[in-house]
């Protein structure tokens, strides 16, 4: 009988606990001016004690209403250096893109694809080491239909049998970033991150040798057969970017009646501090704004 009472007592304290809700954090937050200069500390006074305690400054990725955010309308830029050399140089490399390519590293595949020569808007090596392309946008070949389709950058190589040889191409450097129209920089790659393929069309002999610092396609002889092959990058979400991240202050173990934080630029800043409980039984969140001007 006393195992049954227990049972019971404990059933109804569990069963009052559950109906029990969290309740909303009750916390304030204040400033002694809504005005600073640029490299001053703005002491942030915090009344009440919510559990847990995020700060989002309003800077450049650390905004509290992209948080969320994993998409844009982004400018997916590539740049790359490279280096020619050897036998007869002249432009037997291209860079394309494109935005149906199944990523398989097959001929079959590659040929299916709808590939956008871009070289024209490359300055690529005609001898010289480490040439940069410049900054190149990729947007005009984004799907209009789907704008998340994956973009593919191809570095194409061809050459033929000649007396003077097959040249040496070496791409340095790599690199891809999305670009928000609020200028936040999200890097989609570099060299060691490219994801790189090669696809062999001609010429087994000679094919891109892929490496985390660099694509080489090695020279040949005279007597080499004519040759063509590709090296292909991973797929490159045009839309995506990184979220905003808070700063987390406290969690429901400490006690934070001030905090301090230096703005370096000046601008216009939305600070958001987010209190939030969270239980077995459910969560609640408040959110306290400020607005403070920076000035030079």
């Amino acid at each position: 009988m006393r195992k049954i009472i227990y049972s019971l007592v404990s059933i109804g304290i569990f069963a009052a606990c559950a109906k029990e809700k969290v309740g909303a954090p009750n916390f304030e937050v204040s400033t002694t001016s809504l005005t600073y200069k640029a490299g001053d500390s703005v002491k942030f006074k915090i009344s009440g004690n919510p559990d847990n305690l995020m700060f989002y400054s309003g800077e450049q990725g650390h905004k509290y209403e992209f948080r969320k955010r994993d998409s844009a309308d982004n400018d997916l830029q590539i740049e790359f250096k490279s280096l020619v050399q050897f036998g007869l140089i002249y432009q037997n490399l291209q860079v394309l893109v494109s935005n149906d390519f199944n990523g398989k590293a097959d001929t079959p595949s590659v040929k299916a694809a709808t590939w956008t020569d871009i070289s024209s808007k490359a300055t690529f090596s005609a001898g010289k080491d480490s040439v940069s392309s410049g900054l190149i946008s990729l947007k005009p070949y984004v799907n209009a239909q789907k704008p998340s389709s994956l973009i593919y950058v191809a570095f194409r190589y061809t050459d033929y049998k000649k007396a003077q040889g097959q040249n040496r191409w070496v791409i340095r450097t790599f690199s891809a970033n999305n670009i928000a129209p609020d200028g936040t920089v999200t890097p989609m790659a570099v060299m060691s991150t490219g994801g790189w393929q090669q696809v062999n069309f001609k010429n087994t002999a000679f094919v891109w040798s892929l490496s985390a610092a660099q694509l080489l396609m090695p020279s040949s002889a005279a007597t080499a057969d004519d040759n063509e092959d590709w090296a292909i990058s991973k797929g490159f979400d045009p839309t995506y970017i990184k979220q905003d991240v808070g700063t987390a202050l406290k969690n429901i173990s400490t006690v934070l009646p001030e905090y301090g934080y230096v703005f370096t630029q000046p601008g216009t800043y939305k600070v958001v501090f987010e209190g939030s409980s969270v239980r077995y039984n459910g969560e609640q969140r408040t959110t306290r704004e400020v607005t403070l001007t920076i000035t030079p």
